[in-house]
């Protein structure tokens, strides 16, 4: 089921005013919006009014929920850890005799690609080692991707490199919107056709170009 996108969100409750979404669902609402703003701003150059706005709520009302802009990326990186990690144990327990465990696990990791700015969210947050309060929660959101490569789907060291390498790269061809350069620069075309040998029309519609806000 593909994740709505945070440039789409609406005031569900306004919109349709016999539905009301309770306190959770507000913050699922919420905590969407905020993967795309920080994907797309980063912490320094992200607001809590842009996150609600995104959102379709007010401003009051995520500070109200969340306390701080601090308390939200905090929030958002744990969603977007807890995402992908999720991902990834499906993938590892789904029953797929003709795909390897390693190729489902890679193919998780590019469907992430459908909540927006998760991957960024967490590529800035690994920046952010000297912050005081979300260095120490990166760190441990890092470690713990490498135990599962290395616990639970019981790759060595050497290939749970490789797989973090490539997820990084990722990730830094979407935050830089190299998309943009597709077809027209053949060294940027041929890197996304290595990447994404048999996706490229899903992964050229699902990626944000440079034009878009978040």
């Amino acid at each position: 089921m593909t994740t709505p996108r945070a440039d789409v969100a609406v005031d569900e409750a306004a919109a349709d005013p016999v539905k009301r979404l309770s306190s959770d669902e507000r913050r699922r609402q919420i905590l969407v919006a905020a993967l795309a703003v920080f994907g797309a701003r980063g912490y320094e150059g992200a607001t809590t009014d842009e996150v609600a706005r995104a959102a379709g709520v007010s401003q009051p009302y995520v500070v109200r929920l969340f306390g701080s802009k601090e308390n939200l990326y905090l929030a958002t990186i744990d969603d977007a850890l807890s995402r992908m990690l999720a991902g990834f144990r499906a993938a590892l327990a789904a029953d797929d005799p003709e795909r390897p465990a390693g190729k489902r696990i890679g193919q998780a990791y590019v469907d992430l690609l459908e909540v927006r700015g998760l991957h960024q969210t967490l590529a800035n947050a690994y920046l952010m080692g000297s912050h005081p309060v979300i260095g120490p929660a990166a760190r441990r959101g890092f470690a713990a991707v490498w135990r599962f490569f290395r616990d639970e789907l019981g790759l060595g060291a050497d290939e749970a490199r490789v797989f973090m390498a490539e997820g990084m790269l990722i990730s830094t061809m979407i935050g830089l919107r190299l998309v943009d350069d597709y077809g027209s620069d053949p060294q940027i075309t041929e890197l996304f056709r290595s990447c994404f040998p048999t996706e490229m029309p899903h992964i050229l519609d699902l990626v944000p170009r440079g034009t878009e806000r978040w």
